[in-house]
């Protein structure tokens, strides 16, 4: 399936939009930092958690938990939240 890759996330992949399989979000994961190594510590913590910053997004839904089943034909989102003040 393609997943859209955030702007400060490129470095990684060299693309806007990539390639990457997995039944669940967090194989998901494991197959773009197979395929993009490094791409997967920048999104998932030591505890298995999705980072603070960042968010996942699959069909316009925001998802938390890396055990989301996904699908091939699902629309994968990672974005970075944005803070300030």
């Amino acid at each position: 399936m393609k997943v859209l890759i955030p702007s400060a996330l490129r470095s990684y992949t060299a693309a806007t939009r990539v390639e990457a399989e997995g039944d669940t979000l967090g194989a998901l994961l494991s197959d773009l930092d197979r395929r993009h190594p490094g791409i997967r510590f920048r999104v998932v913590d030591e505890q298995e958690r999705l980072r603070p910053h960042m968010r996942v997004f699959i069909n316009g839904r925001a998802i938390h938990d890396l055990s989301q089943p996904v699908q091939a034909a699902d629309d994968v989102a990672i974005v970075m939240a944005l803070s300030g003040g």
